[in-house]
């Protein structure tokens, strides 16, 4: 049980890849804190996880009020005494054409998706330097960082400050041995993937559309209390789907 003993806190862990990301941490031993903004799916990701044998704490968090991220991070911390990774992954798309999306429309994506990352992450931080352990940090960026489709303005622009900010807090951080890390999702199926048809599938070269299980696995990487030289980094996880040259018949 590879984080038998370690704390763990995932924001937008209601649904899709927060979700999957929380189970698979409590299937190696880890207590999970479960952050969720919506009470009702973060209360009942935190139910089963206990149910099935592992340890959970939920804690309703918008991530966007920097009391929540101060009440989330004191809540674990009292509850476990305290926090070794922090999974960055609660965050919000808006695709609006570009003359309708409005200035409270732009603010409200950039403060959910990149504003939460640097205060969850100051927070934590303050946590794992105090522990005298160190830590891990995650950020869950998105291939939107180098890629978009139109009318992404405020999401790409949100995530590509995700991936910058990464670097900065892992060259900020390294003296308090505390590793921050990127990772960058592709297509991944969060709801209904037997629906998807084969032609979504051969789009990736890895023959297949991605799961949260897939990032999970990323996440366990950077976060493995063995791999202590790994900070600063930045990987895509997309079944090789950036790197396919299309072209139109």
């Amino acid at each position: 049980m590879l984080f038998q003993g370690q704390v763990v806190i995932v924001t937008g862990a209601g649904q899709g890849i927060g979700r999957g990301v929380a189970k698979t941490y409590t299937e190696l031993g880890a207590a999970v804190v479960v952050a969720e903004v919506n009470e009702a799916a973060g209360n009942k990701v935190a139910e089963e996880i206990n149910s099935s044998g592992g340890t959970s704490l939920f804690v309703p968090c918008d991530v966007r009020q920097e009391a929540d991220i101060i009440r989330l991070m004191a809540a674990a911390h009292e509850r476990f005494g305290r926090i070794d990774v922090l999974i960055n992954n609660a965050g919000v798309s808006r695709f609006k054409d570009l003359f309708d999306l409005t200035v409270e429309d732009w603010d409200d994506v950039l403060n959910t998706n990149v504003r939460s990352c640097f205060l969850a992450s100051r927070e934590v931080a303050k946590y794992m330097k105090a522990g005298g352990r160190g830590g891990s940090i995650v950020n869950i960026s998105s291939t939107r960082y180098l890629m978009s489709e139109p009318n992404s303005e405020a999401y790409a622009a949100s995530k590509g400050a995700i991936a910058s900010l990464s670097h900065a807090l892992a060259v900020t951080l390294g003296s308090d041995q505390i590793r921050v890390n990127c990772i960058s999702p592709g297509w991944i199926e969060t709801r209904d993937y037997e629906a998807l048809r084969d032609i979504d599938h051969q789009q990736h070269p890895a023959g297949r559309v991605g799961t949260p299980e897939d990032i999970a696995r990323a996440c366990l990487y950077f976060t493995d209390p063995n791999n202590t030289f790994v900070t600063g980094a930045h990987i895509v996880v997309d079944g090789g789907m950036t790197r396919k040259m299309i072209y139109e018949p």
